[in-house]
């Protein structure tokens, strides 16, 4: 803004109010009424340059804001030193001024991977309170850039899926890929859904009721027609399910417990003395009447 004085050749006799110099044919300074030399002007009335702390002379170009006066040279922008004559700005902190582009740049949260700050326009992705720019959000891992892609957190590391896969994730007990989601234990072993199936069939077995048999599983409908033994006594499979889950073998051959019976009276002889005569199974009582 303009100052508050008047500056001019003297013309008339007058004295400097300061010094009582002559001012006539001199260069004067007029403020508040009195008259003074360029001199006594710089020493007793001039305002100091907020910038550089010297006088700002009757002379040279004076800018004020909020009580703050500059020589027009010395306005600059603190942190690129652009002139700040008819430009925007900002007064911050010590009385420095800034240019609208420093001020939004300093301002602008700074990426973790870099540590630049990320202005308004640049992509950017966000994880807890924590902001990277796009390009900068790379796998702990790999090093690729992960950008707006999924990946899983481990502590202060970030993994893309393939490397968090490799890394982290159970290996399949039968085809030996990584499992990422779902999944099944048996036996302490982790098993795809996909590959724990029985063995005739491909059914999955997963929630199901199946027989392990050699390492190899089969659902109940397959071991029964497949891989369960028959019974001697009513020829149906013997599965190891529901009633008759204890089974009796003898000479090769395999009965339900509840089939393990007298062929003469029909007495249960399971974990009992029996007698077996012409391929027939007898208690010890039976032959004798025989």
């Amino acid at each position: 803004g303009p100052g508050s004085y008047t500056v001019g050749t003297m013309s008339e006799r007058f004295d400097c109010h300061y010094c009582r110099d002559a001012l006539q044919g001199k260069k004067y300074v007029q403020k508040e009424g009195r008259h003074c030399c360029v001199k006594c002007f710089e020493k007793f009335c001039a305002n100091t340059c907020t910038e550089c702390k010297k006088p700002i002379g009757a002379d040279s170009k004076e800018l004020h804001f909020k009580n703050r006066y500059w020589h027009d040279n010395c306005f600059r922008c603190f942190k690129c030193y652009t002139s700040l004559v008819n430009e925007p700005f900002m007064l911050r902190e010590n009385n420095k001024v800034w240019c609208s582009n420093c001020t939004a740049t300093e301002d602008a949260p700074r990426c973790k991977g870099c540590f630049k700050p990320i202005i308004a326009g640049d992509q950017n992705v966000e994880y807890k309170k924590m902001v990277w720019h796009k390009d900068c959000f790379t796998c702990s891992q790999c090093k690729q850039v992960i950008g707006s892609g999924s990946f899983f957190p481990k502590g202060d590391e970030f993994y893309c899926v393939s490397c968090h896969e490799h890394k982290f994730a159970k290996t399949c007990a039968k085809c030996k890929n990584p499992i990422t989601s779902g999944g099944l234990t048996y036996q302490e072993q982790p098993w795809h859904s996909e590959c724990f199936i029985c063995s005739n069939c491909k059914k999955q077995l997963g929630g199901k009721r199946f027989t392990a048999v050699e390492d190899q599983f089969y659902c109940v409908e397959c071991y029964k027609e497949c891989v369960a033994k028959k019974c001697a006594g009513c020829k149906n499979p013997i599965t190891g399910f529901g009633r008759g889950t204890s089974v009796v073998n003898y000479e090769d051959e395999s009965w339900h417990d509840y089939c393990f019976k007298c062929t003469k009276c029909a007495r249960g002889l399971a974990n009992k003395r029996f007698v077996c005569h012409n391929g027939k199974i007898y208690c010890a009582e039976c032959p004798k009447r025989l």
